[in-house]
């Protein structure tokens, strides 16, 4: 098509010209919601890199959940702040664990609210690792049983869907066959199938405690420059029973997410991570963009990539944003 034939212009002369035709659309169904869960009560612990958002307690947790529901966001996902650490995680398998008393209260008080738990050591670890160390050195096979147990006993606490984040191989099957073994069949798996060791998870670090105290995760997160080896991760991991793949980080990984959109017809999620919300508060802050816009302008380009889901610390103001077009 040749101008004059073809003006583009045409259908971009009005608001309601342009939603006629406009080819991705972001709804508030597509957003969950993290939180961050720490023990006592009335607990608001600001995160100072994460503005707006709080590490919470049980019923401070209840009150953002009950927020997130009555603007319409679907889902919450929940990560563990706990009390206490030990070189094994134990405190991530209890049933009495912070995690497992947020999700028993929400699932009280909100019950129609879907609650996602995430699934991994390294916020409960005094190493700070995803996995077990044994010899210095992050042993795969021997973490699989934790995380297992971990995935056990948030769905027995009322998870409505376990999301494993540590990048162990073979963790989706381990989980799914726990789960299967304790009568929890009903229960999906959202896997962090892609996730890179990505420098924009630093806020998330501080908030969850989570910081590794020695070495990295190179070894386990995937590398940055690779696209193929996501592909396959993907790949094993819808073949192992996962019910959601992600890929994570999203925003310096839309190509990522769009090649594993074609390759794996299973729902797609992307994590909106901590740095790239980080990113947008402050130069907000400093009047360099339009916060909000460029908020919107992500969280669109997120979803035309191919993602279904997007996991965002923007969940509440985008919702509020969406509610108000």
């Amino acid at each position: 098509m040749l101008f004059p034939q073809y003006r583009g212009r045409r259908m971009r002369a009005s608001s309601a010209l342009r939603r006629m035709v406009r080819e991705t659309s972001l709804s508030v169904n597509d957003l969950i919601l993290p939180l961050f869960a720490i023990g006592g009560k009335g607990v608001k612990n600001p995160i100072d890199s994460m503005p707006g958002h709080c590490q919470l307690s049980v019923d401070n947790i209840v009150k953002a959940a009950k927020e997130a529901y009555d603007l319409g966001v679907p889902s919450i996902m929940l990560f563990g702040v706990p009390d206490k650490k030990d070189a094994l995680g134990t405190s991530a398998y209890d049933k009495n664990g912070i995690v497992q008393k947020a999700v028993r209260e929400v699932k009280n008080k909100v019950p129609d609210l879907a609650v996602i738990t995430d699934v991994c050591l390294c916020q409960y670890t005094d190493h700070g690792h995803c996995g077990v160390v044994e010899k210095g050195k992050i042993d795969n096979d021997m973490s699989l049983d934790l995380l297992a147990r971990i995935a056990v006993s948030h769905a027995k606490a009322g998870a409505d869907m376990v999301a494993p984040s540590d990048m162990m191989d073979g963790r989706v099957g381990e989980i799914r066959e726990a789960l299967d073994q304790e009568d929890l069949s009903e229960t999906p798996i959202m896997s962090y199938a892609v996730k890179y060791c990505s420098a924009y998870y630093g806020p998330f670090r501080a908030a969850a405690n989570s910081a590794p105290q020695f070495g990295d995760r190179r070894t386990y997160q995937m590398d940055p420059a690779n696209v193929l080896e996501g592909i396959r991760e993907a790949t094993m991991d819808a073949e192992e029973g996962a019910d959601i793949i992600m890929v994570k980080p999203a925003l310096s990984y839309l190509d990522v997410i769009s090649k594993v959109r074609d390759e794996v017809d299973l729902p797609m999620a992307a994590y909106n991570v901590s740095g790239e919300y980080a990113m947008i508060k402050a130069a907000d802050q400093l009047g360099w963009i339009d916060g909000t816009k460029v908020m919107m302008e992500t969280l669109t380009s997120i979803k035309r990539a191919g993602a279904d889901i997007i996991l965002t610390y923007h969940a509440l103001e985008a919702a509020r944003e969406l509610d108000g077009k």
